[in-house]
């Protein structure tokens, strides 16, 4: 059926209560609202550019980032002769119901899906999604199709394809200081399956426990649980890991260049401690990509490769979806892991290896890396501007990197506490708590990646009503 009448009044868009400042704000907001109410349902084309914004009176470069924002957010989604067409709706919306499906590994449940309370999720580890390079990943493989072979397609090297093993030994010699030879990468289903391979080639070689960080990842934690693995705590300070406490353990998990959850580098002094250990160290560079105020800290595999297992993924590059990862093992561990490998799943599919060797080689993957930090610089900037304007009484740390943000108060407040008030205004993040052993001070981990900058200044704006009825107002 037709409409009748402006655009702009189906949409109930009245820009004459619009902010002098910030009109690209108020009209991202408004277009937000009519999707998630419905007036505007996924498919449904949304106004052009042009026509849009005479009917409001506006620049056309108004509605032109207006649309874009909700782009990056992933609700729009702009089609060559089509215009822009809503993808979704926002999560937490009447429509979007869904149940808090939770999966039990080991000894913790995570929630592997939003409740409907929630419209702005600030968990870590989400990358952004919305900057998946699309066009870039069609022309690869494109170009793989054209050339691929039958044996290419065929089930091959449990340990991956060769092209694949021989890009990734050289953009991970390059940019992370790793040292190893295309025979010795085992291509996996993320850095998930090669924490299983290794839990259960650990626990055949009789070690049966594995030290983590504390705090350290409750996921990874649950995973090796989950393999039978034993993992105790190792207490991490404002240095990283406790290096001098590792004796009787045999292996070790460590988040070294970026810790998580608390973002700490692990300084000179352990590096070199955790070097001179004789245990097997498991390194998850699980965010190495996203660096912004500071050079990159070279992979501790580099230093000692035949000591240290490699892990790594295009989880936080690319997407998580993909399940394309990446194990570099000490070589007296590769045949059982290799073996390990086959009986899982006879080896990752053959196409998206293809796809990812061709945009290593041809350089999309490092333009792709490039756009993408620059991207999250501004958004960890608003954030952290945000933070200050609403919430004076936190300190942020570990910004220098990575996804996410640790906030600590003076107040010893409970973080579930401080986690459940801010999800009661319509915020997630994760108390600190969830990622310890041992009890400590408390903390909220918050991840930046997912949301552009007005939607995480809007999510600072309500965790400081949320918080400052808690919290002693900072000295003037």
């Amino acid at each position: 059926m037709r409409r009748r009448g402006p655009i702009s009044d189906f949409l109930q868009l009245r820009v004459a209560g619009a902010p002098a400042k910030g009109l690209t704000a108020w009209l991202t907001a408004a277009l937000r609202d009519a999707i998630a109410t419905g007036r505007l349902t996924p498919g449904a084309g949304l106004p052009p550019t042009r026509v849009l914004a005479g009917e409001l009176g506006v620049s056309r470069g108004v509605v032109v980032q207006a649309y874009q924002r909700l782009a990056d957010e992933g609700l729009v989604t702009a089609r060559t002769g089509a215009g822009s067409m809503v993808e979704r709706r926002p999560v937490g919306t009447p429509g979007t119901r869904s149940r808090d499906r939770r999966i039990t590994l080991g000894v913790g449940r995570l929630p592997l899906a939003p409740d409907d309370t929630i419209d702005l999720d600030l968990s870590p580890g989400v990358p952004d999604l919305s900057a998946f390079p699309r066009a870039a990943w069609l022309r690869a493989e494109r170009a793989v199709l054209g050339r691929v072979t039958g044996s290419e397609l065929g089930y091959g090297d449990p340990g991956g394809s060769p092209r694949l093993r021989a890009e990734l030994v050289a953009w991970l010699g390059r940019v992370r200081g790793v040292r190893a030879e295309p025979d010795d990468v085992i291509v996996c289903a993320g850095v998930a399956q090669g924490l299983a391979l290794l839990a259960q080639v650990l626990r055949a070689e009789g070690v049966e426990e594995i030290g983590v960080e504390d705090p350290g990842s409750l996921g990874a934690r649950d995973q090796l649980a989950f393999w039978g693995m034993r993992t105790p705590g190792v207490p991490v300070d404002e240095q990283g890991l406790r290096a001098d406490l590792l004796d009787p353990l045999r292996a070790v998990l460590i988040t070294p260049a970026h810790q998580f959850p608390t973002g700490v580098v692990l300084s000179p002094e352990r590096r070199r401690a955790l070097l001179s250990w004789d245990g097997l160290i498991v390194e998850d560079d699980y965010d190495a990509e996203h660096r912004y105020d500071r050079a990159p800290v070279a992979a501790l595999q580099g230093s000692a490769p035949e000591r240290v297992a490699y892990l790594g993924s295009v989880s936080k590059s690319l997407a998580p979806g993909m399940r394309l990862g990446w194990l570099i093992a000490p070589r007296g561990l590769q045949a059982p892991l290799l073996a390990a490998k086959h009986a899982a799943d006879l080896g990752n599919p053959g196409l998206p290896q293809l796809v990812l060797a061709e945009l290593l080689a041809n350089g999309d993957y490092e333009r792709h890396l490039r756009a993408v930090r620059g991207r999250q610089r501004r958004r960890r900037d608003a954030l952290l501007a945000a933070l200050r304007e609403h919430l004076p009484q936190a300190r942020v740390t570990g910004i220098a990197a990575g996804l996410h943000v640790l906030v600590t108060f003076d107040e010893e407040i409970p973080d579930t506490f401080l986690a459940a008030t801010a999800a009661a205004h319509g915020v997630r993040l994760q108390a600190l708590g969830l990622h310890r052993q041992e009890a400590g001070p408390s903390g909220l981990v918050l991840g930046y990646a997912a949301h552009p900058p007005d939607r995480l200044a809007e999510a600072a704006a309500r965790l400081g009503r949320a918080f400052s009825p808690l919290l002693r107002r900072p000295e003037p």
